[in-house]
C-alpha cells in the first residue's frame, strides 16, 4: 500500500513538474493564456520580493556607506588633531619670537656681549632655587656669569655648567650672596636668598640710609658682576636679629616661574 502511494505520489510530483516547463518553455505560445494568468497570480508577490531585495542591496550600500564615512572621519579627526599640534608649536615659536624682541629692545646690548638661552626646566620642588638653561661650556657660559632678563634685571648666576647645558642659582637660592646697594644713595650690602622664597637686604650699617621703595642694584664690588643691575625695591625694613645691622626685604619685579628666554652676560664691552 505505502509502495502503490508512493509511486502515485511520484506521477503527480512528475506531472507537476512537466506541466511547470512546458508552461514556462511554452512552446508554440500555446500556454500562453495560462502564463499570464499565474503572471498576474504571482505578480504582487514579483512585487514584494523585488521591493525586499531592492531593500536589503540599499541596506548593503548604506551600511558600506557608514563604514566609509567612520573611516573618512577618522581620518579628519587624524588629521585635524595634526593641525592643531602644528598650529599650537607655530604659535608658540610667534610667542617666543615676539617675547625674544621685546626683550632684546630693552636691554643694554651695548654694555654686554649676552647670549640668548631658553629655560628647559626648574626647581621641581617651587623652592625658586634654581633655573635650567638650554646653553653650556659649548656656547662659552661658565660659572659665575650673571643672567638677566628685559631692562638689565638680574635673576642669579650660573652654576654647573656642562657641554649643552648650565643651572642659574637664582637670587633666592640660600646659597646666592651678592655684593648690591641701593640707587638712591649708595647704601651698601650684601643681597641673600632665603629658603629660596625672597631676598634679603643684609648687613646694612645702621649708620646708612635705606626706606622702603628704594631701589636695589648690583654694586660691582669684588668684580663678581658689573655694576647697576636691577635686583627689586625695598619693601620693609628692620633691625638684624644680632641688633648690629639693618636688613631689608627686597621685592623682585617679576616671578621666575615664568620665564622661558634669559639672557647670559659673558663679557662686558
Amino acid at each position: 500500500m505505502q509502495r502503490l502511494a508512493k509511486t502515485k505520489l511520484f506521477k503527480v510530483f512528475f506531472l507537476a513538474i512537466l506541466l511547470l516547463l512546458l508552461v514556462f518553455l511554452n512552446p508554440y505560445g500555446f500556454f500562453n493564456p495560462f502564463r499570464s494568468i499565474v503572471g498576474a497570480v504571482f505578480l504582487p508577490f514579483q512585487k514584494v520580493f523585488y521591493s525586499v531585495s531592492v531593500g536589503i542591496e540599499n541596506g548593503s550600500d548604506f551600511l558600506g556607506s557608514i563604514g566609509q564615512l567612520k573611516s573618512e572621519n577618522e581620518k579628519l579627526f587624524q588629521e585635524n588633531q595634526e593641525l592643531l599640534a602644528k598650529n599650537a608649536m607655530l604659535n608658540d615659536m610667534q610667542n617666543e619670537n615676539t617675547n625674544l624682541r621685546d626683550q632684546l629692545k630693552l636691554l643694554p646690548r651695548n654694555n654686554y656681549e649676552l647670549v640668548a638661552a631658553t629655560v628647559v626646566s626648574q626647581d621641581p620642588h617651587s623652592m625658586g632655587n634654581w633655573l635650567e638653561i638650554d646653553r653650556g661650556s659649548d656656547d662659552g657660559i661658565v660659572n659665575g656669569m650673571p643672567v638677566i632678563v628685559s631692562k638689565s634685571i638680574l635673576i642669579g648666576r650660573i652654576q654647573d655648567v656642562s657641554a649643552k647645558r648650565s643651572k642659574i642659582m637664582l637670587l633666592t637660592n640660600s646659597k646666592s650672596t651678592i655684593n648690591v646697594m641701593t640707587s638712591q644713595n649708595s647704601t651698601k650690602g650684601v643681597a641673600k636668598g632665603e629658603y629660596g622664597l625672597a631676598i634679603i637686604f643684609d648687613m646694612i650699617l645702621q649708620t646708612d640710609t635705606v626706606a622702603v621703595g628704594d631701589d636695589v642694584v648690583t654694586s660691582g664690588i669684588g668684580g663678581e658682576m658689573p655694576r647697576g643691575l636691577y635686583i627689586g625695591s625695598v619693601q620693609e625694613v628692620h633691625i638684624s636679629s644680632d641688633g648690629l645691622f639693618q636688613q631689608a626685604v627686597v621685592a623682585a619685579p617679576l616671578s621666575v616661574s615664568k620665564l622661558q628666554t634669559v639672557f647670559v652676560i659673558k663679557a662686558v664691552k
